[in-house]
């Protein structure tokens, strides 16, 4: 029996449950399985993190989901079929994956890359020209200015915006990640990682994340499964859960000390007030007279630069403004930054990285506001209260 898991359709698509029931991977001259019997229910449409130390086998279990490592025995179903009775490259075709080294091939462009698994499904030029178009866009990257760049002319996190842009070209309902954002620098990461929830709250795959990172797993996970060797699960609870009561001394020390402090990764910006209206924005297209006379009016020193799409770019001084004909290469550029679907621990570390206060931007990166040190000790303050009772 051959199939798929559904046909690509142009509308989102839901994630689709996936179930492990009993599965094991043996390989011929090992005394004990990679992975033992592994059972789980991953809920449609949720992010479950598969966290735990090198070699336990976590990233052997995604693998088998997507038959990329065949099991030697056990069932996986997906969206209620039958993974195992699937041809295996029609399987992987229904199927996103995206790997901490991208992957990209070196010698096609971005919309080639990304064109990759909808060229296979045989879609026309014009639903692939558009699907591109559609992706780039919503991983954050200009088409008029990416689409034909070579991987090697991209940074490392547009590299992997790609990837990621890639795995979704096709719809899939379901999206598996194998550290995908582990290569790059922690800004980056942090970025990255809240793309990924924006995404997953507009698209809501499925998906199956494998990291050695606690914390990046409590940021990520709607349900985290903490691995032991062969990939026995130790718990597989919700993030706030585990971080309460974690169910052994091996998860526990994944907790690791300072559990109250990592609450801060389950509260988000959009939890909390933060300003709309405390800066003030300007376009980039306004004349710095007229920005001089409008910071003079709320009597402020600095001011933030936007451009047409409303995405903050620099921070000006009232100082810089003078004798100038236009705000193009005026102020310093806007460093950290948060999204709504950022943590108020990442908003921490863009706050301190920025000064006292850093800028808070929407699901296309345009402004919202602004969030300052004190929201977030007023929040860990009454975290330590919540803590102490």
């Amino acid at each position: 029996m051959t199939g798929t898991l559904q046909e690509p359709t142009e509308q989102g698509v839901s994630g689709a449950e996936i179930c492990l029931d009993k599965v094991t991977k043996s390989y011929p001259g090992t005394a004990a399985p990679a992975v033992e019997e592994f059972s789980m229910t991953i809920p449609a449409g949720k992010v479950v993190v598969l966290v735990g130390p090198s070699g336990c086998g976590k990233t052997t279990t995604m693998r088998m989901i997507n038959r990329m490592v065949e099991p030697t025995s056990g069932t996986i179903t997906i969206g209620g079929r039958d993974a195992l009775h699937i041809d295996p490259d029609q399987l992987r075709r229904t199927i996103g994956y995206a790997i901490q080294q991208v992957g990209l091939f070196p010698h096609y462009t971005v919309s080639q890359n990304i064109a990759l698994v909808p060229g296979l499904l045989k879609w026309d030029k014009k639903r692939i020209a558009d699907r591109v178009e559609e992706m780039m866009d919503l991983v954050g990257l200009d088409p008029k200015t990416f689409a034909n760049r070579l991987p090697a002319q991209l940074s490392g996190g547009q590299q992997q915006r790609v990837g990621v842009a890639r795995a979704l070209a096709a719809d899939p309902p379901v999206l598996l990640m194998d550290e995908p954002f582990g290569a790059v620098d922690p800004i980056t990461r942090g970025n990255l990682q809240d793309e990924l929830m924006r995404l997953q709250s507009e698209l809501g795959k499925t998906i199956v994340f494998v990291t050695h990172d606690f914390d990046e797993a409590v940021k990520l996970g709607d349900k985290i499964a903490v691995l032991g060797d062969r990939s026995t699960i130790q718990q597989y609870d919700t993030p706030d859960a585990i971080l309460a009561n974690p169910a052994n001394d091996m998860v526990a020390g994944f907790v690791g000390s300072g559990a109250s402090l990592k609450q801060l990764t389950l509260t988000r910006v959009r939890d909390v007030e933060y300003d709309s209206d405390a800066v003030l924005a300007v376009g980039d297209h306004e004349r710095p007279a007229a920005v001089i006379e409008k910071l003079e009016k709320a009597g402020s020193a600095y001011a933030l630069i936007l451009d047409a799409r409303q995405r903050p770019q620099r921070w000006v001084h009232i100082r810089e403004l003078p004798g100038r004909q236009s705000l193009d290469g005026a102020g310093k550029p806007v460093g950290d930054s948060v999204s709504t679907q950022s943590t108020l621990q990442d908003a921490l570390e863009a706050i301190l990285t920025e000064g006292g206060r850093a800028v808070v931007t929407g699901n296309r990166g345009e402004l919202l506001g602004t969030i300052d040190i004190d929201t977030v000790t007023k929040v860990i303050a009454n975290l330590r209260e919540e803590h102490n009772a």
